[in-house]
């Protein structure tokens, strides 16, 4: 799945035709997802037999990854539910270095006759391979963690709720929705549970229990007059949490700017959707955008895509190098830039880190798919560009003495390889506020949420759009407006952030479905910031530009 089919998603207009994804498995009854996973030492005898094949067939590495994925998917419509669907996806994946020379291999067969044949089949592609590969593969060390588990902390999960409870909550978002005043609504909640066994050759045996959550929502009022529609998405985020970020707690939300609510650890989204049948009725009579220069006021739950774009991607260190061009660009950001230790990618006040392990997020692991402890790194240090992202046979291409920790398969059927991190924004130091930050605002639009958007084969020039935009004048929200996207490019952009909200405002927004690699694959991850301000950019009228 690419991006852009990730935000055609969004839009909930598809029904369950994300159910045609190859990811997701088999179909099955939902008490076959409370089903307990294989008992974690047989998990270890089967790795065993499928290390121990690949040695004496002649690999001088390998790793074997056995995966159970679970996932649910409902789907609503105003007061219907649509769908409601369970897979599960179960088999073992088994990597290889033989001659220098990487190889893989996978089946569905969990035994011990189907490890031992994967393994075999994977050191003679390694060995194939090697014949035209130039220069051997390098691994970075890795610590030897010997049995370890690590599990998402949660209160609730999501799968163990009924399932009438679940799609009660979402059509009385649905009903909230219409009652405020749109005319249609599609709901969703995207459940998975990834069981992920890891052991290699040099000693670890990783057990790992992962669950994520996504709600989502899109409303549509009309005006029948004009036959003129407005949309408004769901400001919820995807989350590596259980249900209880269904609660709505009120000590994880606060009113925002211009009448939006900003949902923090927790989300409330009945509340969500009422706010969303009201404003997006508001937004057929607001005015349309004059086109200029603004100072852009940026809440986290729209700049976490700008990040996830321009920096997230423009900085995997395997698109530097070129190895992505083919599908989907390289980046700007190449190695000389880096190589300088002065190449300005934002001003001084931007710092962004990558960070696996942060609490909550949909990245967050304690080890990746190469048995990598995961942690934090820095990305830009004081606007400079000092790091990349890099995994094991990466990470002496850029003098580094260990791998990222960043590795990532969508599967057990396939081969792990870079992906991207969570990367996020760090806060300000001093207490500021996005309501103190409209006031220092003269002429500006504040933007919320995500929307349409384009970035081209280097991660430079780009196009982003939003869901809610708010005009600002003379530090006052004059109100909603229309038909806005902001142009620029990478370095310009981040070089024209001034100002950027203290922690009690940071918050993460994330992709369920980011897309990368030949064969493609999908990943999951979080991009966390504070309201940010850019100053002078370039606002264009989509309406007009068409």
């Amino acid at each position: 799945m690419k991006r852009r089919d990730f935000l055609q998603l969004t839009g909930m207009g598809i029904g369950g035709a994300l159910l045609t994804v190859p990811l997701l498995g088999k179909a099955v009854d939902v008490n076959r997802l409370l089903e307990l996973p294989m008992d974690v030492t047989e998990k270890k005898r089967l790795a065993n037999i499928g290390l121990n094949a690949a040695k004496g067939n002649g690999a001088s590495y390998a790793d074997v990854r056995i995966g159970r994925y679970l996932n649910q998917y409902i789907f609503t419509r105003e007061d219907k539910l649509q769908n409601a669907v369970n897979t599960e996806s179960f088999g073992v994946g088994v990597r290889v270095l033989a001659n220098g020379t990487w190889g893989f291999a996978s089946t569905k067969d969990v035994s011990e006759k189907g490890i031992q044949k994967a393994a075999e089949t994977a050191v003679a592609i390694a060995k194939a391979n090697s014949k035209i590969q130039t220069e051997p593969v390098i691994l970075a060390p890795v610590g030897s963690y010997g049995d370890v588990s690590w599990k998402t902390p949660l209160e609730k999960n999501a799968v163990a709720v009924p399932l009438k409870e679940k799609v009660d909550l979402l059509l009385s978002a649905n009903a909230e929705a219409i009652n405020n005043g749109a005319n249609f609504v599609n709901s969703a909640l995207f459940l998975i549970n990834e069981q992920k066994y890891f052991a290699s050759t040099e000693g670890s045996y990783i057990d790992q229990d992962i669950h994520r959550i996504w709600p989502n929502f899109n409303v549509t009022a009309i005006d029948s007059a004009s036959g003129k529609y407005k949309t408004r998405e769901a400001l919820s985020s995807p989350m590596g949490m259980g249900f209880e970020y269904m609660d709505g707690r009120a000590s994880s939300k606060k009113e925002g700017p211009g009448g939006t609510m900003h949902y923090y650890d927790h989300y409330d989204m009945i509340e969500d959707a009422g706010l969303a049948g009201k404003q997006a009725k508001e937004m057929l009579s607001a005015d349309s955008i004059k086109a200029g220069k603004y100072d852009l006021v940026l809440d986290p739950n729209h700049l976490g895509l700008t990040i996830h774009e321009s920096v997230g991607h423009a900085t995997e260190l395997d698109r530097v190098l070129g190895y992505e061009a083919n599908y989907a660009g390289t980046s700007f950001a190449t190695l000389d830039k880096w190589k300088s230790g002065d190449f300005k990618y934002g001003s001084d006040i931007v710092n962004i880190f990558a960070d696996k392990t942060q609490k909550g997020s949909l990245g967050a692991v304690g080890y990746d798919d190469e048995g990598v402890k995961t942690k934090k790194w820095d990305i830009i240090k004081n606007g400079i560009l000092v790091n990349y992202q890099a995994i094991r046979d990466q990470a002496h291409i850029i003098d580094e003495k260990e791998s990222h920790g960043c590795c990532y398969s969508q599967s057990w059927n396939d081969v792990q390889f870079q992906r991207m991190s969570n990367i996020s924004l760090t806060p300000g130091k001093e207490k500021y506020s996005p309501m103190d930050m409209i006031k220092d605002v003269e002429k500006g639009i504040y933007i919320v949420g995500r929307g349409s958007y384009s970035i081209d084969q280097q991660r430079y020039n780009f196009q982003f759009g939003g869901t809610l935009f708010f005009e600002i004048e003379k530090g006052k929200i004059k109100g909603p407006v229309n038909d806005v996207a902001y142009q620029s490019n990478t370095q310009e952009f981040w070089n024209s952030c001034t100002k950027i909200c203290d922690e009690s405002d940071y918050k993460t927004f994330g992709s369920f479905f980011d897309g990368k690699g030949q064969p493609s694959q999908i990943s999951a991850v979080s991009h966390g910031s504070s309201t940010t301000r850019f100053d002078g950019v370039n606002v264009i009228n989509t309406a007009r530009n068409i």
